[in-house]
């Protein structure tokens, strides 16, 4: 048994407990403390990240020409100046091939073990990975302390143990007798090995580069795969960070640090399908536009994909037992990190003569009212806005916002806040809109856009919801409803088609909020994406058993 897997053991067998359980669990403290984290962690990553601005990212890997960097932060509106080297696809490739056979030949224990090791040492360094979440991203420094780290390592360690499971499943050797009457049975020794599928590429975003990023690098890695890493080129340095942590511990346990790479490019010169469409590469993992997911599932159909796209995530609210805390629910989903989340609601989908409360009925106008008086309320104090909202990660956002108050009546307008100096920021707009306009609402308006649509009845905005996760894709929908036999028809048609459901929510719990060791994180049920983070078929695929016979002569 290796060293690092004993030295981790009890962390993995929990994990896997939890994966089985599916209750809370987590190893990795999401509180930016001093008190867990050491009381020198937070200075310490504030001047670790001021030394990477303006300088060569140390990384000891193979670089052709001039390094690249173009990454600018969302608060200050500044060039963080820092350069990466710059990928070049056959060299990388060239690399990594040289660096996985003995990966590959290594034990199960082993890979684990240095996986865990690596997961272990990105949470030690959760506050300096905070701080470029931050300044790449635009999220909130709490926000990125808790998704770009202890959550995102969540997400990997899940990931980990169950490629664990998957590969200790059956026994790597057996005894097989087949009785042969008064003739001597034939006795065969056989042997599977685990096969990896090829190298695994990773194509990261630019919002959440790790939360969505350490599922796909850190499955390839437990199956034995080298993985090149592809960020978004606006949200480079958290992942560059995970590469040299990595690299790090696989030198230190005698492998060939190219087993994981970084491939760092630019927006005018992008890698991306060349490294997709390489015959060595054999997984590509995926988080982005619906567009390139597109490509990459029409170009690429010899090698194994997972994708997460995009979805209109739709809402029902067919009654409510108290408006404004569901009103006050909704604001903050809608709201959080400006809506630049997979999981943020976007449809808000009403029946045109209100919903049902037990005093009575409210109208429509009421209840729109109600939803920006809530959003309005979480906003009014400078310092929490700054923190539910974040900041704007692409200007392309803006633009989004400008071309959606055209669509329809704008019950609340979106605007910057007061006082943000160089911040790029926006309020959420809500736009009201009509159930028949369908061409407006039923494809992804990435940001702080939501729209609240008039339908015939709750059967029609039930019906309206569905199709459109269905059809155009949902990573989350919500529901409020105080008729049980409409709430459960309501289960079952998202169930079908293929979007998970929150229901009643109140108090601090959100739709946007997906929990590692026990949400499955979008179902490849519906267009948008075809992976789950994380199930077995996540992993299983990644690599493969091959078996050897021989016959026994004795």
């Amino acid at each position: 048994m290796s060293e690092l897997f004993a030295r981790h053991r009890a962390t993995l067998e929990a994990a896997l407990a939890a994966t089985r359980s599916r209750g809370y669990w987590s190893p990795y403290p999401e509180l930016p403390s001093g008190k867990i984290y050491g009381e020198t962690a937070k200075s310490e990553a504030e001047a670790a990240f001021a030394a990477l601005r303006g300088s060569l990212f140390p990384l000891d890997q193979e670089s052709r020409g001039e390094p690249v960097g173009e990454e600018v932060s969302p608060w200050t509106g500044e060039a963080l100046g820092i350069r990466y080297p710059r990928g070049e696809v056959e060299g990388l490739v060239a690399a990594a091939e040289r660096a996985r056979g003995a990966w590959a030949k290594a034990s199960v224990e082993t890979r684990v073990g240095i996986a865990l090791e690596i997961l272990a040492r990105l949470n030690r360094d959760s506050f300096l990975i905070a701080n470029a979440v931050q300044h790449t991203t635009g999220q909130s420094f709490v926000m990125a302390f808790q998704a770009g780290g202890p959550h995102a390592q969540d997400r990997g360690l899940e990931a980990v143990a169950l490629a664990f499971e998957a590969m200790t499943r059956f026994p790597r050797r057996a005894q097989w007798e087949k009785p042969q009457g008064k003739a001597a049975p034939i006795v065969l020794d056989k042997e599977w090995r685990l096969v990896p599928r090829g190298i695994g590429l990773v194509i990261g975003c630019s919002t959440f580069p790790t939360w969505n990023g350490y599922p796909g690098l850190f499955a390839s890695l437990a199956t034995g795969n080298a993985a090149i890493v592809k960020p978004h080129p606006m949200a480079v340095l958290p992942m560059a960070l995970t590469v040299r942590t990595a690299r790090a511990v696989l030198r230190e346990e005698g492998f060939d640090p190219d087993i994981v790479q970084l491939a760092a490019d630019t927006t005018a010169a992008p890698i991306t399908k060349e490294l997709a469409l390489h015959p060595a590469v054999g997984i590509v993992d995926f988080t982005g536009s619906p567009t390139f997911g597109r490509w990459l599932r029409e170009n690429l159909r010899d090698k194994l994909l997972f994708t997460e796209e995009a979805g209109t995530n739709p809402v029902v609210i067919q009654g409510c037992r108290d408006l404004e805390a569901t009103c006050a629910n909704l604001a903050f989903s809608l709201a959080l990190y400006s809506g630049q989340m997979c999981t943020a609601p976007q449809n808000l989908f009403f029946p045109a003569s209100g919903i049902a409360t037990p005093s009575g009925p409210i109208g429509f106008e009421e209840v729109a009212g109600a939803l920006v008086s809530a959003i309005d309320a979480l906003l009014s104090d400078p310092a929490r806005a700054s923190a539910v909202l974040g900041t704007i990660q692409n200007p392309a956002t803006l633009e989004r916002i400008a071309r959606a108050r055209s669509l329809g009546k704008v019950l609340r307008e979106s605007a910057p806040l007061p006082d943000a100096g160089p911040a790029r920021t926006a309020t959420p707009l809500l736009v009201e809109l009509v159930a028949h306009d369908e061409s407006a609402y039923c494809s992804e308006w990435f940001g702080p856009i939501a729209f609240l649509i008039r339908c015939r009845d709750a059967e029609d905005a039930l019906e309206r919801a569905v199709r459109s996760a269905r059809t155009r894709g949902a990573i989350t929908a919500a529901l409020w409803a105080l008729d049980e036999a409409f709430a459960a028809r309501a289960q079952d048609a998202f169930a079908e088609a293929g979007a998970p459901l929150s229901v009643n929510l109140e108090g601090p719990i959100y739709v946007n909020q997906a929990a590692a060791f026990s949400d499955f994180h979008v179902t490849g049920l519906n267009p948008a994406g075809n992976a789950t983070f994380v199930d077995p078929a996540f992993v299983a695929g990644r690599c493969r058993l091959c078996g050897i016979r021989r016959l026994r002569a004795d």
